[in-house]
């Protein structure tokens, strides 16, 4: 097996027409994400039979003659804890589908939900990969002979990964399950933050009224256009603290946004370079003159806590049944969710339903 590090065009075309010809791909990328919005590609690793190979993106001229073979639906990718790469390299590429997720595999056969992919490399092969470069700044050069290795060790097994993944889950009779897991996994939309939606990551949207959260929705979609225009993480345009502070206390004034500032809720220069838009976004969001002070936290309904215990029993029996990690099978929001009345959660759908969906609605 060669290990190549490419990153002029006829080697990138020489490496694109071998891997047109393969059964099938393994995947990985490093990117680097701290100081952006959207995460910076610097560096994908590929393997098929008998070959790896490494790409920089940061030098190569263009990456377009890998283009047609990564998005080519015949040929099966591989990857572990895929979301994130489908993420790095959607603005490349486009949709590289089909996808086998090794993690996503891998907890269905009862493994923990989030295994390492040397984690699992160590249980499945018997391999102890050295994570030595494990936080590494894959956008410096040049890169080291380690970092090399560690990332030609990121493809290396995940087609033999694969191939004993399977295997197990057709001995358990779940490779519907994994079908159904996967066949969504590169969607844009499962990828990509809405604007419109940005709210929904507020965990205290909940305690609001209603006109405090309609400026919540305005704020935090202003926000999450602002850091993608900008390339910013959204915590540099306006952190979570600030934007509450704004939302439990709508600024109208300069003079309102100046004291938020002198009592540190905002950061310095905030209202000098988006003071007159987050007034302007109040003013739409047509609140009331007078808005009632913010609710306290509500003390917990005990019928309520009630039924997220017996659903969170059923749950856990159900997964102890299976052997699976509870997780896999359902979060606490969503039994918290069942719990209030909304059965338009993903435990109520397709293989969960048919396992746990009946028990989960007899204990409502």
């Amino acid at each position: 097996m060669s290990d190549i590090l490419l990153s002029d065009n006829a080697a990138i075309a020489e490496l694109a027409q071998r891997l047109s010809l393969a059964p099938h791909i393994a995947l990985d990328t490093e990117f680097l994400r701290e100081r952006t919005y959207r995460p910076q590609l610097c560096l994908l690793q590929v393997a098929i039979p008998g070959e790896a190979a490494l790409v920089d993106p940061i030098a190569a001229p263009s990456l377009a003659a890998l283009g047609t073979v990564l998005t080519n639906a015949a040929i099966p990718k591989i990857l572990h804890a895929a979301r994130q790469d489908l993420e790095v390299l959607w603005p490349v590429f486009g949709s590289i589908d089909p996808v086998f997720d090794t993690q996503v595999a891998a907890a269905l056969t009862g493994m923990p939900a989030q295994i390492g992919y040397s984690e699992l490399v160590r249980r499945l092969l018997g391999i102890e990969l050295n994570k030595a470069e494990t936080r590494t700044d894959w956008s410096r050069r040049p890169l080291t002979p380690a970092q090399l290795r560690y990332a030609v060790d990121d493809v290396r097994h995940l087609a033999a990964l694969r191939d004993l993944l399977v295997k197990r889950l057709r001995a358990l009779g779940r490779l519907d399950w994994l079908d159904e897991e996967l066949r969504d996994l590169a969607n844009p939309a499962r990828l990509f933050v809405d604007p419109e939606t940005a709210v929904d990551r507020l965990r205290w949207i909940g305690e609001l009224d209603p006109d405090r959260a309609r400026l919540a929705q305005r704020l935090a979609a202003w926000r999450e256009r602002r850091a993608a225009e900008r390339d910013r993480p959204r915590s540099w345009i306006l952190d979570d603290s600030g934007l509450r502070a704004m939302v439990l206390r709508p600024p109208r004034s300069a003079n309102d946004l100046a004291a938020m500032v002198t009592a540190t809720e905002l950061p310095a220069g905030f209202v000098e370079h988006s003071g007159p838009e987050m007034l302007r976004i109040v003013d739409e969001a047509q609140l009331p003159a007078r808005l009632p002070p913010p609710a306290p936290r509500a003390r917990p309904d005990p019928e309520n806590l009630a039924r997220v215990k017996r659903l969170g029993a059923v749950l856990q029996q159900k997964a102890a049944d299976l052997e699976i990690t509870p997780e896999i099978l359902g979060t606490r929001r969503e039994l918290e969710s069942l719990a209030r009345g909304n059965q338009e959660v993903d435990m109520l759908r397709g293989w969960r339903r048919a396992v746990l969906g009946e028990a989960l609605l007899a204990a409502v």
